[in-house]
């Protein structure tokens, strides 16, 4: 997924503020379930379930700026039960990793949020 960063997204310094790059890592997630024909909001109505971030680990290396064009990666690194494990990237255009980060994404159910295990459809295309 490609993001523009907008003067809302950087500080008084003009380099992206580092909690938006956890804005980016979302929506590209979002795209890539969205990829894998997963609707989240069927997910939710019909399954009652949907992803919480369970974990975040992030490194930044250097700050974009404003009217950067950032490449945002997802990576499927491992699959479990009710959960499964991502490496994100937010790249410049010449390749240069700002952001990298190791997210682990759970599956739960609404109504408690209760642990809940991956529907087998979304397994099979996260392995894939």
């Amino acid at each position: 997924m490609q993001a523009r960063v907008y003067y809302e997204d950087v500080d008084i310094g003009g380099v992206v503020y580092y909690a938006n790059y956890l804005r980016y890592f979302e929506r590209a997630r979002s795209e890539w379930l969205r990829s894998l024909g997963v609707n989240q909001e069927r997910l939710a109505a019909v399954e009652g379930i949907g992803f919480v971030v369970a974990r975040a680990e992030i490194d930044f290396k250097i700050g974009a700026r404003l009217d950067d064009l950032l490449t945002i990666t997802v990576l499927p690194v491992e699959l479990k039960r009710a959960y499964f494990w991502l490496e994100q990237e937010a790249r410049l255009a010449d390749g240069k990793v700002c952001a990298a980060a190791r997210i682990k994404a759970a599956c739960v159910r609404h109504r408690d949020m209760r642990p809940q295990p991956i529907p087998d459809f979304l397994t099979a295309r996260i392995a894939a």
